[in-house]
């Protein structure tokens, strides 16, 4: 008789193995209800057993540490090979997936060791508050840096303030200034709160400021010496010049020329009042200021002034003005594709071949609008400068079993998809350059599109164009490019600079899903297309997003005689500013339009998605640009005027 024991065996394996996602299934559950239990305090709810080896108990040890008293101690994150600790890595709050700082206390802080200051005012001021004992110049230097500010800060910041202010650290000089930054914050109430902290030694300064108030053209006739010693002057023609210069920059520029020569201000005052007049000429094209700012720039060669020097050189097509001003901007930023391209533009207008011929080709280097428009003129492929990604099975096998890829996947299981994400953006930030890109290997494998774009960014994995813009609802975009007439290499671009593929994406203003339709615009879409008006929830389903998007996205191009680059300014800002800006412009070249929108998001906007346009194409041609074109012949070529509309 015959035991057979290998049989047996192996049907108790295979009985095993089938057991094991049921087995997982049930710690999942308990860790689930552990966490919930956990968040609530209710500690005799906690099945310790149950979850003792599971991947994620650190999180609920972390609500218990949480809820120590004060004195606990402080313990290092986990790294991403490392086996995980019986806490959450860097803190994070178990409920949104952000680093927290518990109100009414202050965070435990390493004995010694590097430390890291926080992220958030009311964290950095707990703590800044946790070092005053043992750190005192820190925290007061800490302090005094949030304390400056011309708006209200939380409730956390107080034994902060209250401690260097109880020292002397913190005087009536520091209320005056921070006063006048709420003043110029248009901050009335705290502007209000600080004034009356001061002393009778700042009666004249505080009239001062009433009388300006009321009619900024007083600022003549105030006195130059305000405060003890004068040294509430300068912050004072600092709040007020900044009132001034935006209520009417060209009278601000009158009485400044009038009250500077007798003026004791710091550098940084007067440069502050400088920096003013220059942006609001230049922004609201203030001509008569103009010679003014060409004499002032050079001493204030900041890249944000120069660029809007340039631009409005531009606007102008004041070719040499272009060249002189790029020439004066900081060696890095001059060397941007975007001011070789202009530097390029110029000489060709000018009919310095060889400059431009030098010019061109530093800007076709680039990934980027103005580099793929400098390869365009040089009759060459875009520069990708791509790079891939591959590894093999066995290494792809063991970053599987990585603790943070572990605590990801179980924190997806058991629906915290917030916690999941600040898991895995912290093990990629914390990962080296081999590491992160296992990590993007890995989310691509997984079909984590949004993870994946974002790992690219944590990781900076700038040249991994794979992942940066990988194949996301393609089947959704090309169907409804071809149903709508829309190149769909248009709408992944659109979609991709508007959420990043995350298809829950809700903005600030409400605008929802793949490629940020509003509900309202939504409501009129499926009206227009005769289908059920999808609701807010409803418009996040990603093959309905797309669809609605890629109609509107229609409506925009027939608007505009098919052109892209008008149709995209429209998706974002809106086409009765895009009307304006065609009809009330003179005639311009496709690249004096983009530099011309006034809206620096839109116009960052246009140039991203028709560069994301591009790229998506290259990709689908395996990554090969050769034969692809940004733009088309009619987009470069026609005049970017009124008579773009199709209604004239």
């Amino acid at each position: 008789m015959s035991l057979r024991f290998p049989v047996s065996w192996r049907a108790l394996a295979a009985a095993t193995l089938a057991c094991l996602p049921l087995l997982a299934q049930a710690d999942d559950r308990s860790m689930r209800e552990a966490l919930q239990a956990a968040r609530a305090g209710d500690w005799h709810k906690v099945d310790e057993a149950a979850i003792r080896d599971h991947e994620l108990a650190g999180y609920v040890a972390y609500h218990r540490l949480r809820d120590r008293p004060a004195g606990c101690r402080a313990t290092a994150g986990t790294g991403i090979h490392r086996r995980p600790r019986r806490f959450p890595p860097r803190r994070l709050d178990a409920r949104s997936g952000h680093r927290r700082v518990w109100p009414g206390r202050t965070p435990c802080l390493p004995a010694g060791g590097r430390r890291r200051e926080p992220e958030g005012t009311a964290r950095r001021c707990h703590y800044y508050t946790a070092l005053l004992g043992r750190d005192p110049a820190t925290a007061t230097a800490g302090g005094r840096e949030l304390w400056r500010v011309g708006r209200s800060q939380p409730e956390a910041c107080d034994s902060l303030f209250d401690t260097p202010r109880s020292r002397g650290e913190i005087g009536e000089q520091q209320v005056w200034e921070r006063q006048m930054l709420a003043w110029q914050a248009g901050e009335s109430g705290l502007a209000s709160y600080l004034g009356r902290q001061l002393g009778s030694r700042w009666q004249s300064a505080q009239e001062a400021m009433t009388r300006v108030q009321d009619d900024y053209a007083a600022i003549t006739r105030v006195p130059d010496c305000l405060g003890p010693d004068c040294r509430g002057s300068g912050p004072f023609f600092a709040a007020a010049m900044h009132g001034y210069v935006r209520a009417d920059t060209e009278e601000a520029l009158r009485a400044w020329r009038q009250i500077a020569p007798r003026l004791k201000l710091t550098v940084e005052h007067r440069q502050a009042i400088q920096r003013d007049l220059i942006f609001y000429s230049l922004v609201r094209d203030v001509r008569a200021n103009r010679a003014w700012v060409d004499a002032a720039l050079p001493d204030l060669p900041e890249p944000e002034l120069l660029e809007l020097r340039v631009r409005t050189a531009l606007a102008d097509r004041d070719w040499r003005g272009v060249i002189d001003w790029v020439q004066r901007m900081p060696e890095q930023t001059r060397h941007d594709e975007r001011w070789q391209y202009w530097l390029g533009r110029a000489y060709e207008q000018l009919g310095d071949e060889a400059s431009a011929g030098r010019a061109y080709p530093a800007a076709a280097e680039g990934r980027s609008f103005y580099g793929f428009s400098a390869a365009d003129r040089l009759g060459r492929p875009y520069a990708l400068n791509m790079e891939r990604n591959t590894f093999d099975a066995a290494y792809r096998e063991q970053v599987s079993g990585w603790p943070a890829v572990r605590r990801t996947e179980a924190l997806l299981r058991i629906d915290e998809p917030g916690l999941a994400a600040s898991e895995w953006y912290a093990a990629v930030r914390r990962a080296g350059p081999r590491d992160a890109r296992a990590l993007g290997d890995y989310a691509q494998r997984r079909g984590w599109h949004a993870k994946l774009v974002q790992t690219t960014i944590a990781g900076q994995l700038w040249d991994a164009l794979e992942w940066r813009f990988p194949e996301a609802y393609r089947e959704h975009f090309m169907e409804w490019g071809r149903r709508t007439g829309v190149d769909p290499y248009l709408l992944m671009g659109i979609a991709r600079r508007e959420s990043a593929y995350n298809p829950e994406a809700v903005s600030p203003a409400g605008a929802r899903g793949l490629m940020q339709v509003m509900p309202g615009t939504a409501t009129q879409l499926a009206r227009q297309l005769g289908i059920a008006d999808p609701g807010a929830y409803g418009v996040l389903d990603p093959q309905t997003n797309i669809r609605l998007g890629s109609t509107y996205i229609r409506d925009m191009l027939e608007r505009y005689r098919g052109n892209r680059l008008a149709a995209t300014a429209a998706y974002n800002a809106g086409p009765g500013r895009v009307d304006r800006w065609l009809e009330e412009g003179a005639p311009r070249e496709f690249d004096l339009f983009v530099e011309s929108i006034p809206f620096r998001e839109t116009r960052n906007y246009v140039q991203a998605v028709l560069t994301y346009r591009a790229i998506f194409e290259s990709l689908a041609n395996g990554g090969n640009s050769e034969g692809v074109s940004m733009l088309t012949p009619a987009e470069k070529t026609v005049r970017y005027d009124g008579s773009l509309l199709a209604r004239n």
